[in-house]
This record gives C-alpha cells, sequence and structure tokens, in this order.
C-alpha cells in the first residue's frame, strides 16, 4: 500500500515539481541585470513552494525505501542517505523531547538492505525520543556518530540523554516482547527484530547504559565486497557539452500532466508524446525514429517492461536509447527487471537539468 500511495504522489510531483523549476527559470531568465521588484517576489514565491515540494518528495522517497522492507535486498549502498531517511520519518517524535545532533565521520559503502536498515534506525530513534520526557526538548540530545571502525567496518551510534538502563534489564533488551516502556506502549518486539535484521545481515547491534545518564546503541555494518555505492535518488548523468541538433524525443507516460512537463523541458527538440506502449509501438512499427524514448515503468495494460521487450524484438539499437521513470510501485519482477537491463532511468520526480542532460548524451 505504501509503494502504491508513493506512486501516486509521485506522478503529480513530476508536473509541480517541474513546472516551478521551469517558471523560477522563466522569471530569472526574463529580468535580466534589472532589479525588478514584485518579480523578485514572485520567485521568491516560486523557489520557497519548490522547497514544500521537495519536502513532500523526500516523505515519498522514504515511503517508498521502506515499503520494501520485505524484499531482502542486499547491495551496496551509501549509509548516509537510509540514515537521513530514518530521521525524516522520526523528527516529528524528537523535536518535542530532545535536540537532534548528527555528527557524521567518514564511512565506506555498505553491504546492506536499505530497507531493512532503515527499519533499525528508525526504532532506535523513536526508543532513544520515547526515553526522554516530552517538553524539555533544550535540555535533552540524541546524537547520531557515524565512523568506520578499524577492520573497516560502517559504525553507527544513537546516544540519548534519557534516564538509562539498569544493569540487571541490559541483558534483556533484545529478548523478544521485553520492553522497559510503560504498558501500552509498544511491543517488546522492536529490538529483537532489529537484532534479527543486523545478525541477518551480517553486521551487529549492542548497547550500553548508565542510569541517569543516558542510553547508546551502536549498529555496526559490513563493508561492501569491492562495489560502488548505489544511490537512493535520482540518477543523473554527467553533463556533455550540447551538440546544436534537435532531438527526436518520444515519451510514454499514461499521466497526461508528465508529457506535458516533457514537452516545456525540452522545447528546443521535436517531443512526441503517448499514454500507452501499444501505441508507442504502432508508432515505432509505422518507422518513426527517434533519437531517445523515455518510458514509465508501471503502467496500466502494458508496462514499461513489456513495452520494452516488444520493441527489442524489433531493434536492439532503439531498445537501448529508452530511458525508464520510475514512480514507487515495484514489484520483485520490476526490481529483477531493472537489474538485468542495463538502460538509463531517473526517479520521479526528477529536475529537468537531468532530462535535459539525458538529451544530449544520445546526441552524442
Amino acid at each position: 500500500m505504501a509503494a502504491g500511495v508513493a506512486h501516486e504522489i509521485n506522478n503529480p510531483l513530476v508536473y509541480v515539481m517541474s513546472n516551478l523549476d521551469m517558471a523560477i527559470e522563466e522569471i530569472r531568465a526574463s529580468a535580466g541585470a534589472v532589479f525588478y521588484a514584485p518579480a523578485k517576489e514572485l520567485e521568491d514565491m516560486l523557489v520557497e513552494a519548490r522547497q514544500g515540494a521537495e519536502r513532500v518528495s523526500k516523505i515519498v522517497r522514504a515511503l517508498r525505501t521502506f515499503s520494501r522492507a520485505d524484499e531482502e535486498r542486499h547491495t551496496s549502498i551509501d549509509l548516509r542517505p537510509t540514515l537521513e531517511l530514518a530521521i525524516n520519518m522520526t523528527f516529528n517524535e524528537i523535536r518535542h523531547r530532545a535536540k537532534l545532533v548528527t555528527d557524521y565521520g567518514e564511512t565506506p559503502p555498505i553491504e546492506a538492505d536499505a530497507a531493512r536498515l532503515g527499519q533499525v534506525f528508525v526504532n532506535l530513534l523513536v526508543n532513544a525520543a520515547q526515553a526522554i520526557p516530552a517538553g524539555a526538548a533544550d535540555a535533552n540530545e540524541i546524537r547520531i556518530t557515524t565512523s568506520t571502525d578499524p577492520t573497516g567496518k560502517a559504525v553507527v551510534e544513537v546516544r540519548d540523554t534519557g534516564p538509562g538502563i539498569p544493569d540487571q534489564l541490559l541483558g534483556r533488551i533484545f529478548d523478544p516482547f521485553f520492553t522497559t516502556k510503560p504498558i501500552g506502549v509498544g511491543t517488546g518486539l522492536g529490538l529483537s527484530i532489529c537484532h534479527s535484521i543486523m545478525t541477518a545481515m551480517g553486521g551487529d547491534i549492542s548497547v550500553s547504559s548508565e542510569v541517569g545518564r543516558g542510553t547508546t546503541f551502536q549498529v555496526v555494518i559490513p563493508r561492501a565486497r569491492g562495489a560502488e555505492p548505489a544511490s537512493t535518488v535520482a540518477v543523473g548523468v554527467p553533463t556533455p557539452s550540447s551538440s546544436g541538433r534537435r532531438a527526436a524525443v518520444l515519451v510514454v507516460d499514461d499521466e497526461p500532466g508528465v508529457g506535458m512537463v516533457f514537452t516545456r523541458i525540452l522545447r528546443d527538440h521535436d517531443v512526441t508524446v503517448l499514454g500507452s506502449g501499444a501505441e508507442a509501438l504502432d508508432v515505432i512499427a509505422a518507422g518513426r525514429q527517434f533519437d531517445v524514448i523515455f518510458s514509465d515503468l508501471m503502467m496500466p495494460q502494458m508496462t514499461g517492461m513489456e513495452f520494452y521487450r516488444r520493441v527489442t524484438l524489433r531493434s536492439t539499437d532503439i531498445a537501448a536509447r529508452m530511458v525508464f521513470m520510475t514512480g514507487g510501485a515495484f514489484t520483485a519482477f520490476a526490481h529483477e527487471f531493472l537489474d538485468e537491463v542495463g538502460n538509463e532511468r531517473i526517479e520521479k520526480p526528477f529536475a529537468p537539468s537531468v532530462v535535459r542532460e539525458l538529451v544530449q548524451k544520445f546526441l552524442r
């Protein structure tokens, strides 16, 4: 359900954020060097709206990440984005109880399942917040520290200034159904699940505490096996120099607003927008040539995956020019497909600059 909600929000976010970007560009281009107060105020309003939309995008990104928690996909990832998503999801719980301090040291790429690791961080942050009574946020602190241990593993510590845990209870903290919280607050399963997740990941979780001084949980995560860290945000490409040639671009998406955004972003190119894979196949079969094809991955009737496979039967060269747009509703089959093909992909919502850079890449 979370993945489906994320997908439905991401589609309108594409044209909300892209249209804001385009409007800001237009105002800045038309204003030139002349300072015009109403235009400057309008620009500020649009920038603020863009910042609000970006906050929505971050929330949706968190929904997407944590909705995949049952898929168990260990890959090479960067630690910080997963940690930041957990912070975003729990900050409302934290801010009324403590100041949040982050002290990020260097960490290596890690071998982990991002969704399950996110569950661990969310649980630790919520526990840290709930250990501190509400109403004295300025007097309390939750500190997140990252570092690398002598063996090259990534280390995350979550330290709170709560009441601490007595020694006689500390040894039971990871036992199922054991909790130090009041009746009705929590199930006593959170830390047990965290321990199971870290053990399955080849990592470790431990706790130290001092009554009256607070508690520290330490999470140790294995270093990735020689792989580059995978990004959890939209994929970009290096900015090449413009070729000066108009590109023939095909956009296949069942959301009309997405197609409209592409025509505005790529106004210097020839853009054809179609609402289904079946229509696109007919156009390709009729002999139309395109420099690049942007296709939504999850569409009704014919998915972007099926569209790609049918295009491949006609021409592998055309199929290689396809760029997949993903909005959040992933199946295990979709993950396998993206792992299998080497095509470019961008995540909704995307910046206009990413789209333009991709088109220029295919024109080289």
